[in-house]
C-alpha cells in the first residue's frame, strides 16, 4: 500500500535535512553520549556496552528525525544534546591534561 501523499516532505531540501539529522545528528549524538559515559565509567566497560547500545540509541534517534513534524527542531536538540553530553569529557580531559 504507497503511502499517501499529503504525509510526505515535499520540499527534496527538507527530505535531505531530516536524513541528515537522523544519521549525523543521531551518531553524533550517541557518540558523545558514550563520551560522556567515559568521564564516569571505566573505558573498557562503555567500549563493550557501546557495541549494543549504541546501535539502539542511534536507532531511535534516526527514527525520531523522520518521525518528527519540525525537522529543525530536531536539528536543535541533537546539537544540544551533543554539546551537553560533550562537557563532562572535554572538562576531564581538560583538567587531567588531556589523559
Amino acid at each position: 500500500m504507497p503511502a499517501n501523499k499529503k504525509y510526505l516532505t515535499k520540499s527534496p531540501w527538507l527530505r535531505l535535512a531530516k536524513i541528515l539529522a537522523g544519521a549525523v545528528g543521531g551518531y553524533a549524538v550517541m557518540l558523545s553520549f558514550h563520551l560522556a559515559l567515559t568521564s564516569f565509567l571505566p573505558k573498557k566497560e562503555v567500549i563493550a556496552t557501546a557495541f549494543i547500545l549504541g546501535y539502539i540509541i542511534w536507532a531511535f534517534l534516526l527514527l525520531w528525525a523522520f518521525i518528527a513534524k519540525n525537522v529543525w527542531r530536531v536539528w536543535l536538540t541533537y546539537i544540544l544534546l551533543t554539546v551537553l553530553f560533550l562537557l563532562p569529557y572535554l572538562l576531564n580531559t581538560n583538567f587531567n591534561h588531556g589523559s
